[in-house]
């Protein structure tokens, strides 16, 4: 058996920089976090074949002392952490002292860099982690690092890395991390010579504008949300405008770029019933907290991290997300866009909605427009029966009528105006201020009736309505069994069913809100939910995709007319009810046609 020896330096370093620099993009990452941490205003990138032939990156920051050259490109040597202590409760990006060690192992590099108040600028070389002796250089100030040829004398490492193309896709994503989280620092990259991104210094709405989109600023909803030492800023996605990957996902702790299991599904949970499920939400979200309150010391490549109190800060993210989510009512939704200038979020101001104060018959008569598309005459008691139980008893009389066409009124129509008409049973069509609505009639009636749901749950005062005959119906022996085992569930979301034999099922009561529905589809869904459950704790956990099924099957259905005085009482209990511009199952609810898109349909003013 061989005798143990001990490695030298540079073999170390070499196995090190396997975990720290796994391919271009991470030797970008330590060389920016080193350049951030140091105080930069402006950073510039260079780049070459993706990173494997150059990587340069040059900053403003404090630079480093002559006496401390050489000891930055040596193993665990930082002037981030002194002792034991600190290590607790890092506070910068970088503390480890691995990476320009690792990098210099693999890699020749060049270090230049002038302190504050220094002569002039000195510059280490090192070829595959064998350091010369620093020499004076010219340089304004600051730190440049170059890095060629990163693995070229390590060619069973090279093999492993991919495209010049895909490459370059990391690093450039590397930057964009860096710079998400830093928006008051300057950032340009360029790839082969070619110009490819200028970041200017700025807010985050503008930083997060220019690298995910103005488009995502405008719909995203902001997160401002504190409790003790913990707050949560920045942008959730609109569930609209959800993402068929996961690519524009950012979430940082502390400044620092972090994927984690916790609060990854913190954020699936959020988002779970306003987003359809082949979608994947967008989001730059940053958590601050306690140093002490998390361990980044659990990688080399630190992004990942360990939670101290991780279940009360899942509950934080959960409570916080869903609050915010809560705020997409429909019609709340407006265009916005980044000021050029100012680089700020610019959301225009939306017409308060009118007081609805009681009008007589004659009245509205009067205001009525003539409506000559043909309109189905129901009673108004279908809505009564349907929707009736959704409206807050305190709520005024809702005028239901179609506004006349004149800016006097137009400054006072509620977000999703008033209803014009029905299209093939399917969508309403309402005048708003802006324009024309299109709303998802059972789309939008379905998460009305899902949200009062919930409501009656959680306080537990969901009430039941007897039927006055009992509905027998064949059922399986599974349904049969699952009623057996699931009582105390089936009476908590308002079911009364028994064993009427060992092939057949009653149902004696059903949930007032759905005594519409038809009892035994709606029971032969959630008997089917509750089997695939298969306990009850995790039906606690899937409590809300029981009640979207029970909601579904609940809501007024496609191709079901609807008076103008049901079209607007639906229209004003969207406005009322959260998260109403989505869906049970992530679908939009309504869009809106401005007056200048329509306008731009037939070519006016042109």
């Amino acid at each position: 058996m061989p005798r143990i020896k001990i490695l030298s330096d540079h073999l170390v370093n070499q196995i090190a920089a396997g975990e720290v620099v796994e391919r271009p993009a991470s030797a970008l990452k330590e060389l920016l976090e080193n350049s951030v941490d140091a105080g930069s205003r402006t950073i510039q990138i260079e780049l070459q074949a993706g990173g494997t032939k150059l990587i340069k990156v040059i900053d403003d920051g404090c630079g480093i002392e002559h006496d401390d050259l050489s000891l930055a490109l040596h193993r665990h040597a930082t002037s981030k952490i002194r002792d034991f202590d600190d290590l607790g409760r890092v506070a910068t990006l970088g503390f480890r002292g691995e990476g320009l060690a690792s990098i210099a192992s693999v890699s020749r590099l060049a270090l230049t860099s002038r302190a504050e108040g220094a002569a002039h600028a000195w510059r280490i070389e090192s070829d595959n982690g064998r350091l010369h002796d620093p020499v004076p250089a010219a340089l304004a100030a600051g730190t440049t690092v170059e890095v060629h040829d990163l693995y070229y004398q390590t060619p069973a490492r090279r093999k492993f890395l991919k495209s010049e193309s895909t490459e370059f896709a990391h690093c450039d994503d590397m930057v964009k991390r860096i710079a998400l989280a830093h928006p008051e620092v300057q950032f340009a990259l360029t790839h082969n010579g070619r110009a490819l991104a200028r970041l200017l210094r700025g807010d985050l709405a503008r930083r997060a504008g220019a690298i995910l989109g103005e488009d995502f600023v405008a719909h995203a909803l902001p997160v401002d949300e504190g409790f003790e030492r913990l707050r949560l800023t920045g942008f959730a996605g609109s569930p609209t405008q959800g993402k068929s990957s996961r690519d524009a996902q950012y979430f940082f702790v502390n400044g620092r770029f972090v994927r984690d299991k916790l609060v990854q599904h913190a954020l699936r949970e959020a988002y779970r019933d306003v987003l359809h499920h082949e979608r994947h939400p967008a989001y730059c979200l940053f958590l601050e907290m306690a140093p002490e309150g998390v361990d980044v010391n659990v990688h080399p490549t630190k992004i990942e991290v360990r939670f101290r109190e991780s279940q009360a800060l899942y509950r934080f993210l959960l409570t916080a997300l869903k609050k915010a989510l809560s705020g997409a009512k429909a019609g709340a939704a407006a265009e916005a866009g980044i000021d050029p200038e100012t680089g700020e979020l610019q959301r225009p101001p939306q017409p308060a909605p009118a007081p609805m104060t009681p009008r007589t018959y004659a009245e509205l008569a009067a205001r009525q427009q003539s409506m000559p598309l043909p309109m189905a005459q129901e009673s108004l008691g279908y809505y009564e029966r349907m929707f009736g139980d959704l409206r807050q008893p305190e709520s005024a009389p809702v005028p239901f009528f179609a506004p006349v066409d004149s800016e006097q009124q137009a400054d006072t129509l509620p977000p999703l105006g008033f209803a014009l008409a029905q299209l093939h049973g399917i969508y309403i069509l309402a005048q708003s201020a802006e324009g024309l609505i299109v709303v998802d009639m059972h789309a939008g009636h379905e998460r009305v009736v899902y949200e009062k749901l919930k409501s009656q749950i959680e306080s537990q005062n969901l009430p039941r309505q007897a039927l006055l005959i009992p509905h027998v119906f064949a059922a399986e022996k599974l349904d049969v069994a699952t009623v057996e085992d699931h009582q105390p569930d089936l009476l908590a979301l308002g079911f009364e069913i028994s064993a009427q034999s060992p092939t057949q099922l009653a149902i004696r009561a059903v949930p007032q809100m759905l005594r519409d529905a038809d009892p035994v589809e709606l029971a032969q869904a959630v008997l089917a939910d509750l089997r695939g459950v298969g306990s009850s704790q995790a039906l606690l956990a899937r409590r809300n995709e029981i009640l979207a099924t029970m909601a579904c099957h609940g809501s007024v259905r496609a191709h079901r007319s609807l008076t103008l005085p049901e079209m607007n009482a639906l229209l004003r209990d969207m406005e009322a009810t959260e998260r109403s511009g989505q869906c049970n199952h992530g679908r939009p609810t309504w869009f809106r046609l401005s007056l200048a898109e329509i306008d731009k349909l037939f070519m006016r003013g042109k």
